[in-house]
C-alpha cells in the first residue's frame, strides 16, 4: 500500500503486479492476501483491478493513540499507511485514558470503505514516545504481536510438565549418554542439544537432539493454529516475539540442563576420520548434562580444559570434516557481519559490536546442517522407490543472471575475474573472492554486492536443492520452537518413519508460501529494530566525521555504511556539486559534467548531518572520497 492509499497486488502467475486504487480496495490493507478481479485494460500499460474479498488479514492488531470521546473511543493508528481509524466501545477500552498509546484488535471489518473497523483494546502502553512504543509498533505493523490469545495461553498452561511412563517407554532412552547444549548467553529457549558416545569398535556416535514440539502441539489445537499463523519467532534488538507461549518455549520444550526432555533426534555414527557410517531418526528421551554458552564452549576448545573439553574437541574435529566436504561440494562461504547492541535497562543503546563467529558457533551450525540435509535426503531416497512424498524443503535458487552479469563487469574494474559458465563456477569464484577479500580490503566491498546477486531461500514442496549450501536435498528440522516449517517437517518425518504418509501437496505448498511470507515479515521487523537502535545510537554523533563505504545507490542519492559502527546513512545527490546519473544495475553513478564516478564499495569520509528516529534515517554529507 502506498501513502496515498492505493495498493499494488503481487499475484502468483502474473508477471506484473496489479494496481488497485484506494476506492476499490474493499477494506484491504498492506500485507493482506486478497482475491482480485482484473479490470478491462482500456489501453493502460499497467494491469489494474479491484479487490473482491480479503482472504487473510496481514495484521489484526494495531497500535495508535486512543481518543476518548463522549459515547465511544477511536484509535488513530501510528502507521501513516493505515487509512482508517478504529471504533472502540467505551466498555472495551480496558480503562485507558485519553491520548494514551494502546493496542487494539479488530473484531469486525467494514463491508464498505467509508465505514470504520470495530475493535477492542488488548493492551495499554501509556504515554507516547519511547522504546516500548516503537518496538511494539514495528512488530504490529508487520503483523506480529507479543501477546497470545487467552485460549492459546490456557491450552499451554494445561500441558503437564511430567513425562508419563508410557511415553518414556516408547522412546529410545538416551539419558545415560553425555549430552549438552551450546547457545548464546542470553538464550532462554534451547531447542537443540548434542550427545557423544565412544563405541566399542572405535566409532563415534553423535546425536542431534531437537525439542519435540509436536509431542505438545497437536494438529488442530488453538496452540497449533496460532503457531502456524505466526510461523516464526521474531528477534528484535531488545526482545523476542515468540512463536509459542513461554510455557512451551522456555519450559516444556526447552532442553534445559539436568531435566529429562522429549526430543526428536538424528543420530549419526562416524568413523575415527569423521566419515558417516550410518544414521538413525526417531523419538528419544535425553538429559542434558551441561548448558554451555558459546564463549564457555570456545574456552574448552581453545584450552582443552574444563567440562567435556575432550568431547567438544572431538565434535569440533568431525565438524571440520563436514565443513570441508560442504565447500568441496560447492557451498558458498559468504558471511554477513552481525551487529549486536549493548543496552541499558531502558533499552537505550550504550554501544555496539560486530559478533565474532568462532569454532563453537560453527560446530553447532555444521551438525544442524547435517541433520537438516539428512532428513531431507531420507525422504528423497524413500520416495525414489515409490510415488512422491510431499515434504517441506528449504531451497535456494541459482543466482540472477542479469545481476551476475552486472557484478562481473563491476568486479573487473577491481581486477577480479568471476567465471560464470556454470553455477558451480560462480560458486567457486565467490569463494575465491571471500579468500582474496581477507588480504585485500578493497575486494571486501565486493562481497555484499555478490550477495545481492543471489536468490532468497524459501520453503517449498518442490525440491530444487540449496545452491548456497551446495546441497541437493535440504530441509529445516532443527528449530521447531521458533520455526513452524520444522514443526511440519517433524510431523511428516515421524509418519514416514512408521510407514508411508502423503500430505496433499497443494495444501503443503500453500502452507510453505505462508511460512515464507511470515519469515520475510520477521526479517523486515528485525531489520527495522536494528535501524531504529542504530539511529538512536548515532544521535550523539551529529556533526562528527566517519569513514565508510558506498553500500547502495538509488536515483535520489547513495548510501554509506560506516566502517566502525556499520550504521548506514544517505547522501542525496542534490547536496553534491553537480547532478549525477545512476547507471544500469545501480552499481555506480556518473557526474554529468566532470564524469566523476561514485561506485559501490568506494571508501569515503562523511559527516553526520542529522538523524530522524521516526523514519529510522541518518542523513550524511560527503566530505571527501
Amino acid at each position: 500500500m502506498t501513502r496515498a492509499g492505493d495498493a499494488y497486488i503481487v499475484c502468483d502467475g502474473l508477471e506484473d503486479d496489479v494496481r488497485v486504487s484506494g476506492k476499490k480496495l474493499n477494506s484491504a490493507m498492506n500485507g493482506d492476501i486478497v482475491e482480485i478481479e482484473l479490470l478491462p485494460s482500456r489501453g493502460r500499460r499497467r494491469l489494474e483491478g479491484k479487490v473482491r474479498r480479503v482472504v487473510q488479514r496481514g495484521a489484526t492488531h494495531f497500535l495508535g493513540t486512543l481518543k476518548m470521546l463522549r459515547k465511544y473511543a477511536v484509535l488513530v493508528p501510528d502507521n501513516p499507511k493505515i487509512p482508517f481509524e478504529i471504533f472502540v466501545e467505551l466498555a472495551d477500552t480496558k480503562g485507558a485514558k485519553d491520548n494514551e498509546i494502546a493496542v487494539v484488535k479488530v473484531t469486525k471489518w467494514p463491508k464498505r470503505s467509508e465505514e470504520s473497523p470495530v475493535g477492542v483494546v488488548t493492551s495499554i502502553l501509556g504515554a507516547a514516545g519511547g522504546n516500548e512504543i516503537e518496538m511494539n509498533s514495528i512488530l504490529l505493523s508487520n503483523g506480529f504481536n507479543m501477546d497470545f490469545p487467552e485460549e492459546v495461553v490456557e491450552e499451554s498452561e494445561a500441558l503437564a510438565l511430567e513425562i508419563p511412563a508410557s511415553e518414556a517407554k516408547r522412546r529410545r532412552d538416551m539419558r545415560p549418554v553425555t549430552t549438552f547444549t551450546i547457545d548464546p548467553d542470553t538464550a532462554k529457549d534451547f531447542d537443540d542439544a548434542l550427545s557423544i558416545e565412544y563405541l566399542d569398535n572405535g566409532d563415534i556416535e553423535i546425536g542431534v537432539h531437537i525439542a519435540d514440539v509436536t509431542h505438545y502441539v497437536k494438529e488442530g489445537t488453538e496452540l497449533d493454529k496460532e503457531a502456524y499463523l505466526r510461523s516464526t519467532s521474531v528477534y528484535l534488538v531488545d526482545r523476542v516475539a515468540p512463536m509459542l507461549p513461554e510455557r512451551l518455549s522456555n519450559e516444556l520444550c526447552s532442553l534445559r540442563p539436568h531435566e529429562d526432555k522429549c526430543t526428536f533426534s538424528a543420530v549419526f555414527v562416524f568413523s575415527k576420520k569423521g566419515k558417516i557410517k550410518s544414521r538413525w531418526f526417531g523419538k528419544t528421551l535425553i538429559h542434558s548434562d551441561r548448558r554451555f554458552t558459546y564463549e564457555e564452549a570456545q574456552e574448552g576448545l581453545d584450552s582443552g580444559e574444563g567440562d567435556f573439553a575432550k568431547e567438544l574437541r572431538k565434535m569440533n574435529e568431525i565438524a571440520h570434516v563436514l565443513r570441508k566436504q560442504k565447500f568441496k561440494n560447492g557451498a558458498i562461504a559468504f558471511e554477513s557481519p552481525e551487529v549486536k547492541f549493548e543496552l541499558d535497562d531502558e533499552g537505550y543503546p550504550l554501544g555496539l559490536y560486530v559478533k565474532e563467529r568462532k569454532d563453537a558457533h560453527m560446530l553447532i551450525e555444521d551438525f544442524m546442517l547435517l541433520a537438516n540435509r539428512e532428513v531431507a535426503t531420507f525422504i528423497v531416497e524413500k520416495q525414489a522407490k515409490q510415488a512422491e512424498i510431499p515434504f517441506v524443503y528449504r531451497v535456494h535458487d541459482l543466482p540472477n543472471p542479469d545481476k551476475v552479469a552486472d557484478f562481473v563487469s563491476f568486479a573487473r574494474l577491481l581486477k577480479f575475474d568471476i567465471k560464470t559458465d556454470t553455477p558451480r563456477q560462480i560458486a567457486d569464484s565467490y569463494n575465491r573472492l571471500a579468500e582474496a577479500a581477507e588480504k585485500d580490503p578493497a575486494l571486501k566491498m565486493l562481497q555484499p554486492i555478490a550477495i545481492r546477486t543471489m536468490a532468497k531461500a524459501i520453503y517449498t514442496s518442490d525440491n530444487i536443492g540449496h545452491y548456497g549450501l551446495g546441497f541437493d536435498n535440504y530441509s529445516h528440522f532443527t528449530s521447531p520452537i521458533r520455526r513452524y516449517s520444522d514443526v511440519l517437517t517433524h510431523r511428516i518425518l515421524e509418519k514416514n518413519l512408521e510407514g508411508t504418509y502423503r500430505m496433499k501437496k497443494e495444501r503443503l505448498e500453500e502452507m510453505c508460501q505462508h511460512i515464507s511470507g511470515q519469515e520475510r515479515k520477521a526479517m523486515e521487523s528485525e531489520r527495522e529494530s536494528i535501524k531504529y537502535k542504530m539511529v538512536e545510537y548515532m544521535e550523539q554523533f551529529i556533526g562528527e566525521e566517519f569513514v565508510g563505504h558506498v553500500s547502495g545507490i538509488i536515483e535520489r542519492g547513495f548510501f554509506v555504511e560506516l566502517k566502525d559502527t556499520k550504521a548506514e546513512g544517505m547522501i542525496p545527490f542534490e547536496t553534491l556539486d553537480e547532478p549525477y546519473d545512476v547507471q544500469d544495475g545501480r552499481l555506480k553513478a556518473v557526474a554529468q559534467r566532470s564524469r566523476k564516478e561514485i561506485k559501490m564499495g568506494d571508501v569515503v569520509k562523511v559527516r553526520i548531518v542529522d538523524t530522524e528516529l521516526s523514519r529510522r534515517q541518518i542523513e550524511m554529507e560527503l566530505i571527501e572520497e
